[in-house]
């Protein structure tokens, strides 16, 4: 089992950075967490066959987690996938997947009717609204959501299990005890971050919503000292000017286990 990030931005419109999104390869199919904008092309940059894209989990619906979910419905169809899209997440999501797929029943009904060669399944959205616990299996991995507290969401985190290797997505979320539990002994957490030194050069209105709403490097600090993952790996980052080197540095300033800040198209 490998991990991919196929995105590691944030609502802010970072050229280099894509929307957020994760791809978890086992027995060589891709399971992706979150689709971010720009998801498929990342996924095609980092060697998915997109038309394999066809299941996927949502932490939660914040649009810069679920802006990408025509992409994901779409595209990979219009390439020649014949399987609906399966996505698995919170209450809201059966909502999202009528309206994406309201909003696209122009281009359906002349993708099949017209003069293209277009199955007449790969452009179904199924979407499996869950609670925490085992959401998903099959015979090369299980997916376990918990919650994780990012205000007034019903958010998730996913801890994937597969061939004795264990990976953990944190999603957006404050530091809860649910999230340590879930990353003892990882082999891989893939965790948001901000920069806590930089926050304190940010205006109050901004202090405030992040320090409610997410983890600071100085927070993910202790709580990966407490799971103790195999490996950190930084996503979602807003470092205000840091380095990803220097909100590495920040992370390891309280923290003695393997850190990195990570890049779209990372593997670990």
């Amino acid at each position: 089992m490998e991990v991919i990030l196929l995105g590691t931005g944030t609502p802010n419109a970072e050229p280099d950075r894509s929307g957020p999104a994760v791809a978890v390869v086992a027995g060589g199919r891709p399971y992706v967490v979150d689709a971010g904008p720009g998801v498929v092309r990342r996924a095609v940059a980092a060697g998915l066959e997109p038309t394999r894209l066809a299941r996927a989990f949502l932490t939660h619906l914040h649009s810069d987690h679920a802006a990408g979910l025509p992409d994901l419905l779409l595209t990979p169809w219009t390439m020649g996938r014949k399987e609906p899209l399966e996505v698995w997440g919170p209450p809201g999501l059966a909502a999202m997947a009528a309206h994406v797929a309201a909003a696209y029943e122009a281009d359906v009904r002349n993708r099949l009717g017209g003069l293209e060669p277009a199955n007449d399944t790969g452009y179904k959205f199924n979407a499996h609204e869950v609670e925490p616990g085992v959401v998903y299996e099959d015979d090369t991995l299980t997916v376990e959501a918990f919650a994780v507290d990012h205000g007034a969401w019903t958010a998730y985190g996913y801890r994937f299990r597969a061939a004795g290797r264990v990976v953990v997505i944190s999603g957006d979320t404050r530091p809860c005890a649910a999230l340590a539990a879930a990353a003892q002994g990882a082999d891989v957490l893939v965790h948001e971050v901000y920069s806590a030194r930089a926050l304190e050069r940010q205006p109050p209105a901004w202090r405030r919503y992040h320090r409610a709403m997410h983890t600071s490097t100085r927070e993910l600090a202790a709580l990966a000292a407490e799971a103790r993952p195999a490996l950190l790996v930084l996503y979602h980052q807003l470092p205000w000017g840091a380095t990803d080197d220097g909100l590495a540095a920040e992370v390891k300033e309280g923290y003695a286990g393997e850190v990195v800040s990570g890049r779209d198209l990372d593997v670990f």
